[in-house]
């Protein structure tokens, strides 16, 4: 089973004295728990690993229950230190105070327990460390895979992962296209927004909320006006409820819709989106075509095309901390921005020859980029995008 980078950080972190409670959190289907698990199998420090996946939601005191096992575990085998993991742990309301009220005493009591903590839904589990544990805790932000994990792992092509995506629990199903697009649906949309998304956040319309993901998801790497989004949905709200609406899915690492890119904050803000997903599994599925029919088209393979260096963009921005918009000024336009710090990179996308738009160049005048350049055909080709660590772009050295 293929060691991601982020195992090496994670064990790294384990193995240092008791400081922060250490977050690994990501969408589903990433591989968290799998990863903790590789890290643990290999930690000479003692551990105790837990999941709230059926636990009842209302049950605080389990928490507690967990933590003084490793208590006693300290006390019982005096142990140097001990790894106390907790996974899904958003899912017990109130996790969060809980978890200070057991760190804060230990902290206090010199009672050597190292923390890691797990969640797949990212608002609900960074909403409660905003809340309660300020100061006490380091974020990994886990993506969804690249190419060179899917290829290194599972032997992918590149054409493989532009269509199925990245998800490794379903790499040996592709195969069969029917049965890999149902684990898709069941396992990753509904169990997200049914378990993730609904959960989170109040959301009047739920069939409304669907919708939006499923055009959202349709139309990735495209642009579209949520006024023309409404047009296209049925029982749609108003443009302020389809923008919280992909609020929440972008936060459950589903779908994201990108601002363009602009000097003026107040521009972005009000800038038409451009969508697209985290995973290019989540828009082929909408795209009623099978894996050689859509190689064989050559418009929709390039949408697909388009999608899937969106997903590595997006993903990197994620994990990183950088910001994703486009750029489009009339008929000029550059597919993505990566901004990061004070620099911007600005990327358009080929998969074949295509006119020239001249939107490289005008980017390149407005706004002086650290980079601006083609990925893709006569530019910087796919296949080595896809595997680069986009840190690069910036002059910045990947952090091992």
């Amino acid at each position: 089973m293929l060691e991601r980078a982020y195992c090496k950080v994670i064990k790294e972190r384990l193995e240092e004295p008791r400081k922060f409670i250490q977050i690994v959190t990501g969408p589903r289907q990433v591989g968290k728990t799998t990863m903790v698990k590789q890290v643990l199998s290999n930690l000479k420090t003692p551990w105790l690993m837990y999941s709230a996946d059926d636990v009842p939601t209302s049950q605080r005191e389990w928490i507690s229950s967990c933590w003084e096992n490793a208590r006693m575990k300290v006390r019982a085998e005096r142990c140097e230190s001990v790894v106390l993991v907790i996974d899904e742990v958003q899912k017990v309301v109130g996790w969060s105070e809980v978890v200070k009220k057991m760190w804060d005493e230990d902290t206090f009591h010199d009672t050597p327990i190292k923390v890691l903590l797990l969640g797949s839904s990212r608002v609900l589990l960074e909403r409660g460390l905003a809340d309660s544990l300020a100061g006490r805790f380091e974020t990994i932000r886990v993506p969804h895979w690249t190419f060179g994990e899917m290829r290194d792992a599972f032997g992918f092509s590149l054409e493989q992962y532009i269509y199925f995506g990245g998800y490794p629990a379903v790499a040996d199903m592709i195969a069969n296209e029917e049965r890999w697009a149902e684990y898709i649906r069941s396992s990753i949309i509904d169990a997200t927004i049914n378990k993730d998304v609904l959960v989170d956040a109040v959301v009047n319309k739920p069939a409304l909320l669907r919708q939006t993901f499923e055009l959202a998801a349709a139309y990735s790497g495209e642009i579209l006006s949520l006024t023309k989004m409404i047009g296209r949905l049925q029982d749609a709200g108003n443009t302020t409820t389809l923008s919280s609406y992909l609020r929440l899915l972008d936060d459950s690492g589903l779908v994201c819709g990108l601002q363009k890119y602009a000097v003026d904050n107040s521009r972005r803000r009000a800038s038409v989106p451009k969508y697209q997903v985290y995973n290019n599994a989540l828009k082929s599925i909408f795209c009623e075509a099978t894996f050689k029919e859509a190689l064989n088209d050559r418009k929709l393979w390039g949408h697909l095309f388009e999608s899937a260096v969106g997903c590595h963009i997006v993903n990197a921005a994620y994990s990183y901390r950088m910001q994703p918009y486009y750029w489009r000024d009339g008929d000029k336009e550059v597919d993505f921005v990566l901004k990061s710090g004070s620099k911007v990179v600005g990327m358009e996308v080929k998969s074949s020859h295509e006119k020239y738009n001249h939107g490289l160049s005008a980017f390149r005048e407005r706004f002086n980029p650290h980079a601006a350049f083609v990925v893709g055909y006569e530019g910087y080709p796919a296949e080595n995008f896809l595997t680069a660590d986009i840190r690069v772009l910036f002059g910045n050295e990947p952090v091992s």
